[in-house]
């Protein structure tokens, strides 16, 4: 009790401290400035540990703070930060803070805090932070001729926490010589009047600085664009646009509207025209051979090509001139001194009552005051007379169709010639002519338009007679009544695309098809159109009519015109745009004049596709499955891909292709083929004992057909990569006499837009693997010794036939099998030791033996089929040997039979043998 009143007495008065501190600390550092400073006092000093200061204490808010005692015996303490203190997150901290003696002894018991004191930390900012402008880049327009006072405010702020660092006190215009000024507000004015003719748009950077003088660290763009004095027209439209391929429907003009300074207007009127007729023929087509084109317009079979591309089976327009540079768009070009006579083989020998008669044609008015007639295409005697049976001409602009019967088919007067006028026929512009004829009646369709004949002219019928007939195509073929055969009445233009089809006339739908455009004007979000907006297209969509009242409405319209390319290959190059625009005004017919708009499309190249034919390229074939009644199938593991690459090596997206990209910049593209040529190399096909040929049922559900000769086989129509996969896998090759034929080879080729885009040339050989007569050949490891008996076990065979195919399981049985044979002989045989013991040595030599015998004779086997290796193949069979060699001498201890059991024996196993051999040659064949 002493003690402790003793230990009461000895610390006997609390620590002082200040009532309230104020604290500046400046951000990002650890030490506050305190005032006053912080200091506590007691009274019990100097008494040890009762006069002394052991700690401050901190409470409240969670305050980012501590007190730490630097000397005890003054009380002197400093308050510092635990970490980086953020003006920017919090300015001010306020707290509680007190003061604790060190008790009354060493142990700290009975120590006494002092009251508690405010603490205000205010802390100071540092200018960390440059100026950011709100606005990424800034935009205003002006009209020239004016001064203005602002032309527009730019704005910045800072995130400095002070009103020092944080506020923008300064603007400056970093471009120089510009005729521009701002103020320390950010309003930018001109300092001159601007001109329109001078400069259309002008582009100043401006930086921004704070208080502080720190400067912005990115200046920002300012655009300022010159309006011209009000004058009426459309604005906001470029020269140019970029069309990528695949993008589907793009829109020309988003942001044009038309500006009528503020004239009062009843309605507008504008019409759009897009000017395609250097591209292809008259607009952008698919590039299709015109077989290909009518099989995917789903047009009548029949028809016969009278201007095919030149080659060797159709060498009849070899001589004839051809615009290239067309994306393989055949074109041929008629000067007036070119002609043609079409084979009498390719020739439709009867047109019956119904035939078409189609052709793409640009031609032009013809020079002088009487043209001659101009001839497409003629049928006339080929020799003694000049009679023309059926021809299709242009005579002074105008269309003329000669038909004249026979005279067996009909025996009076009748029609014979059809004659149109129309302006497309000298307009120096491509059309789609397609002649229908249903006779006695005739129907024109050009470009999808029907047309009936102006004037028809009765003739007799033509008196049947021996001459044959010779049809041209260019020019008539005058064959009697002068003294040198000749050609007369040449055309002058272009041609492309020229058949028949005897018995059939085309539909009104194929027509349409086979001369539809791929590029035109479109419209987005049709809906979206005023209720007052009225509009129209031409048939080939490359004029568009727009009509409205409403001014807004009529700019949203226009805003809505497009161009759009289904091609997925479209023809590059550019496309003019012309628009034409009219304004009628309340109580006037036209009040304000609105200058025309010429601007271009550019479509960009596509990205070429690189197609690619991939597979097995050597197969070797067994003589008799060339003979069978199916033949072989060449192409059965054929695969064919399409890739492109993007230009900058860059992943992108497909756009309107479906596709998988594998690797940066190339893309695996579908798209379609036009036809795939097996062309025959060295010699050509024997159509006596070989073929080359694709079953019809390959071709069902498919847009394909096939033609084939000794050259090859021709698969041709526009489809899918898929199905020529398919068709292609269907080929076969037949041989009925192949003993003499060594090898045959191919060579694949595909294409895509009748030769625009080709694939690699894929070559493949067939060899004929001919059966081998047998030959006496020693081998002393075959050869039956005669000191040898053969002991027959049931499991031999399988053990061998196991061993060559590969199956281990199998050789495991025969061990365990063995071996418990081996240990019931021994067993039942102790009472005669002597006697088992020179018979079971016997019967091991000839086990052991035996089946050495019997795989030695499998090698044979192997050796058979001259495509192995025979030295390989007998170092294997060497280690096999010596592992069989063991399994045999185990199954020799069972052999006892009678010598009649060994040969029937013998010859199961010899049977078994060859029963391996024939597996096995069979299994070595490739396919």
């Amino acid at each position: 009790v002493g003690n402790l009143s003793c230990t009461l007495v000895l610390n006997k008065h609390k620590p002082w401290i200040e009532t309230s501190y104020h604290g500046v600390i400046i951000e990002n550092m650890d030490t506050v400035l305190l005032d006053p400073p912080l200091v506590a006092l007691d009274k019990d000093a100097p008494v040890p540990y009762a006069g002394e200061i052991c700690a401050f204490m901190i409470h409240g808010q969670e305050a980012p703070f501590e007190a730490v005692v630097l000397n005890r015996t003054s009380g002197e303490g400093v308050l510092r930060a635990k970490g980086p203190v953020d003006c920017e997150t919090q300015k001010e901290y306020t707290f509680i803070i007190q003061a604790h003696d060190c008790g009354a002894g060493a142990n700290g018991v009975s120590w006494k805090k002092s009251h508690k004191a405010v603490v205000h930390i205010q802390v100071d900012d540092v200018n960390e932070f440059s100026p950011v402008f709100r606005e990424a880049v800034y935009h205003a327009a002006v009209t020239e001729g004016k001064i203005y006072d602002s032309i527009l405010q730019v704005e910045a702020w800072d995130q400095d926490c002070s009103p020092q660092y944080s506020q923008i006190c300064n603007y400056d215009i970093v471009t120089s010589d510009t005729p521009f000024a701002i103020d320390r507000n950010g309003n930018i004015r001109n300092t001159e009047r601007l001109s329109y003719d001078k400069q259309l748009r002008y582009k100043i950077m401006v930086t921004a600085f704070d208080c502080g003088q720190k400067r912005a660290k990115e200046s920002v763009a300012v655009h300022i664009d010159v309006k011209p004095v009000c004058k009426p027209g459309w604005q906001g439209w470029n020269k140019r646009m970029d069309y990528e391929p695949g993008t589907g429907s793009k829109q020309l003009f988003p942001k044009m509207h038309l500006e009528t300074c503020d004239g009062p207007l009843s309605a507008v009127r504008a019409m759009v025209e897009l000017q395609t007729s250097h591209i292809g023929k008259g607009c952008d087509r698919e590039t299709y051979s015109e077989k290909s084109l009518q099989k995917l317009c789903g047009a009548a079979s029949g028809s016969t090509d009278l201007l095919p591309a030149p080659s060797a089976s159709t060498n009849w327009t070899a001589s004839l001139l051809t615009d290239s540079g067309r994306d393989s768009d055949l074109i041929f070009r008629f000067d007036g001194r070119q002609a043609s006579n079409v084979p009498e083989r390719v020739v439709p020998q009867n047109l019956t009552d119904q035939f078409t008669i189609a052709t793409w044609m640009k031609h032009g008015p013809s020079p002088g005051l009487r043209a001659e007639k101009e001839t497409l295409l003629c049928n006339s005697d080929k020799t003694e007379m000049n009679r023309h049976h059926y021809s299709l001409y242009v005579h002074n602009c105008r269309l003329v169709f000669l038909l004249r019967r026979d005279f067996t088919q009909v025996d009076t007067f009748r029609p014979a010639e059809f004659h149109w006028k129309l302006e497309q026929i000298c307009d120096k512009e491509w059309h789609y002519y397609v002649i229908n004829v249903e006779f006695p009646a005739v129907m024109l369709f050009v470009d999808g338009v029907t047309y009936e004949p102006y004037l028809v002219t009765d003739d007799w019928p033509i008196h049947p007679s021996s001459i044959d007939t010779q049809l041209t195509v260019g020019a008539c073929w005058q064959g009697g009544e002068v003294s040198t055969p000749r050609f007369t009445q040449y055309f002058r233009g272009s041609l492309s695309g020229l058949t028949i089809r005897p018995g059939k006339i085309e539909t009104q739908k194929v027509i349409s098809c086979l001369q539809a455009c791929k590029e035109g004007l479109d419209i987005n979000s049709l809906e979206s159109l005023g209720k007052d907006i009225k509009f129209h297209f031409n048939p080939a969509q490359s004029v568009l009519v727009m009509e409205g009242e409403d001014l807004e409405s009529v700019n949203t319209a226009m805003a809505k015109v497009s161009y759009i390319n289904s091609r997925q290959f479209p023809t590059a190059g550019l496309r003019q745009l012309h628009i034409t625009t009219t304004v009628q005004c309340f109580g006037e017919d036209i009040c304000i004049s609105i200058p025309d708009i010429k601007a271009v499309v550019i479509v960009l190249p596509p990205s070429e596709p690189r197609i690619t034919i991939a597979g097995s390229d050597r197969l070797v074939k067994p003589s008799a499955d060339l003979r069978g009644a199916t033949g072989v199938a060449p192409f059965k593991e054929l695969r064919i891909t399409s890739t492109v690459t993007k230009s900058n090596g860059v992943p992108f997206s497909a756009g309107g292709w479906g596709g998988t990209v594998h690797r940066p910049g190339v893309l695996e593209v579908m798209h379609n083929l036009d036809y795939c040529d097996v062309l025959v190399i060295g010699e050509e096909l024997n159509p006596e004992h070989e073929s080359l040929e694709i079953h019809h049922s390959s071709l069902m559900g498919k847009h394909l057909d096939a033609t084939n000769s000794t050259s090859g086989i021709s698969i041709y129509g526009v489809d899918s990569m898929g199905h020529y996969e398919e068709a292609l896998r269907q080929v076969r090759y037949r041989n009925w006499r192949p003993a003499t034929l060594a090898n045959r080879r191919f060579r694949l080729t595909c294409s895509e837009l009748n030769g625009r885009y080709t694939s690699n040339e894929f070559n493949l050989e067939i060899s004929v693997l001919h059966n081998s007569a047998p030959v006496e050949h020693v081998n002393h490891m075959a050869v039956q010794s005669q000191y040898m008996r053969p002991v027959h076990h049931p499991l031999l065979v399988h053990t061998l036939n196991s061993h060559i195919s590969g199956t281990p399981p199998a050789a495991t049985v025969v061990i365990v099998i063995c071996i418990a044979a081996l240990v019931v002989i021994v067993v039942l045989g102790i009472y005669r030791l002597h006697s088992t013991h020179q018979d079971g040595s016997k019967r091991e030599e000839d086990g052991a033996k035996d089946p050495k015998m019997d795989w030695d004779d499998s090698t044979l086997t192997i050796t058979v089929n001259p495509m192995e290796e025979v030295r390989d193949e007998e170092e294997d069979d060497d280690e096999e040997e010596e592992e069989d060699d063991e399994q045999a001498g185990d199954m020799s201890a069972e052999s006892g039979d009678s010598d009649e059991t060994e040969e029937e024996d013998e010859r199961e196993v010899k049977e078994g043998k060859q029963k391996s051999k024939l597996e096995w040659d069979s299994s070595s064949i490739t396919y």
